[in-house]
């Protein structure tokens, strides 16, 4: 008679990955409330198929200085605003998470590199759409390559299987919540599934040189979906940001361990696929038949790359008594901030009016810079008098009402010159190691807001 092992369950927290013997009310690891759920938990000690077993022989101590050092070849993608973001290609043995918000274009764009890299052999593995669908996109995509090879299927040890068969150059896995493994009893989609699929992909990356993305969803809240410990694991965690309202997606880096994640990359989605963005700064900006009031132009930089961005402010008389201050893709802390400094430091009344602030786009700035933009844009919904749309701002304010000066000025008054503007409001503190004489923008160097006002609005 056989004896029958008893099954092994415990508990996990669906928001971080923290494992308890029992259940808890509230996770002690990230705070969160109801979020243990149980698991059954049977794993072998069987080598998983596809994965080879050098993992499991002991390594020894080595030196720093006789470890060797290889220069890493990155593969070039095609796309070049991913190329960007990944801080200039695919490293091999990479493991690059991708996440976004359904219907973003996260399958579309991962698709588009499959179908692009035309001298690797590609496998690009769904457990949400059959072959049919994926193929009925390729053709609306435009794009063909005999290279990429598609496969739906969502158990691991099948995967693996297909790629000692296959032994392709890159793997894209479309999504880490679809798959499970065997070894693990619990349902696709939970904490330890896509704990263990992901441990699985990750050796499988490292030990044979492949580069693998996988594509993962994230919750109500904007954050991945799985435990927190899956952005750990990972080299890259990319994510596909973008408004349903508007056609741009905004890619960036959260983390990446072989480039800078400062890098944006832009798309516009169109009925083809995602076109790349090369010049951002002219689909920021607004081609307006007159100059209106409240619209200043700020220069700004995100990572390496010069971007021009139309600042939007409208001031009004408070309705209701109670002040109101909204924002849109700027720090709202932030904005109440330069308020204060225009109220007690220049002298302006704001504080009985309404002051409505949008970054056109639907990008958000981080940029220091755009400070004097938006108080330009302010002072000009205030008193009702425009701008002249040819020009444009970059510089900090601070506390006392000063104009501070900003990083990689020359970049700034470059792109400015290179798309048309005429005049440029910098900092005179930006004048050190400046050469003014390769410009010809104006360069308007000041030191205070009052300055700024004079020359403006007289």
């Amino acid at each position: 008679m056989a004896i029958k092992t008893k099954t092994k369950t415990s508990f996990f927290c669906q928001n971080c990955g923290a494992s308890s013997p029992k259940w808890i009310g509230r996770c002690p690891s990230c705070n969160e409330w109801n979020t243990y759920v149980e698991e059954v938990i049977s794993k072998d000690d069987k080598p998983t198929p596809g994965i080879s077993l050098s993992s499991q022989r002991s390594p020894k101590p080595q030196s720093v200085e006789e470890i060797s050092l290889e220069a890493g070849h990155r593969i070039n993608v095609p796309d070049t605003e991913l190329n960007r973001v990944l801080g200039g290609g695919l490293v091999p043995g990479s493991l690059v998470l991708f996440g976004g918000e359904p219907g973003i274009g996260k399958s579309t764009l991962m698709l588009q590199v499959a179908l692009s890299m035309k001298d690797l052999k590609v496998l690009y593995v769904s457990g949400e759409e059959s072959e049919q669908q994926i193929r009925m996109r390729a053709e609306r995509l435009g794009m063909k390559n005999p290279g990429c090879y598609v496969l739906t299927e969502t158990g691991t040890q099948n995967i693996f299987k297909q790629i000692e068969l296959l032994e392709p150059d890159l793997l894209i896995i479309d999504s880490i919540q679809t798959l499970h493994t065997a070894h693990i009893e619990s349902s696709p989609g939970s904490v330890s599934q896509i704990r263990e699929c992901a441990s699985e992909l990750m050796r499988f990356a490292k030990e044979s040189s492949t580069p693998v993305f996988l594509i993962g969803h994230i919750t109500k809240d904007g954050s991945l979906a799985g435990p927190k410990v899956l952005e750990h694991m990972v080299d890259t965690v990319l994510q596909f940001e973008g408004d349903r309202n508007h056609v741009y997606r905004l890619l960036r880096a959260n983390k990446n361990r072989f480039g800078s994640t400062n890098e944006l990359g832009i798309y516009e989605m169109q009925g083809s696929g995602l076109r790349e963005v090369s010049n951002p700064s002219e689909i920021l900006i607004t081609n307006r038949e007159e100059p209106v009031s409240g619209v200043a132009i700020a220069a700004t930089m995100e990572g390496l790359r010069p971007m021009l961005i139309e600042t939007q402010a409208l001031c009004s008389t408070a309705a209701y008594g109670t002040p109101q201050r909204s924002s849109t893709g700027f720090d709202l802390r932030r904005l109440s901030m330069l308020l204060a400094v225009l109220e007690k430091r220049c002298g302006f009344r704001l504080a009985a009016k309404d002051v409505f602030l949008n970054l056109a786009g639907g990008i958000r700035v981080e940029d220091p810079a755009i400070d004097l933009a938006v108080v330009c844009a302010i002072l000009s919904s205030s008193e009702d008098i425009p701008i002249k749309p040819q020009i444009c701002f970059a510089a900090e304010v601070g506390l006392s009402g000063e104009i501070r000066p900003v990083t990689r000025i020359d970049q700034r008054i470059s792109e400015a010159e290179k798309l048309g503007f005429e005049q440029v409001f910098i900092s005179k503190y930006n004048k050190k190691g400046l050469d003014l004489k390769q410009y010809t923008i104006k360069v308007t160097m000041v030191s205070k807001i009052e300055e700024v006002f004079n020359a403006l609005f007289g």
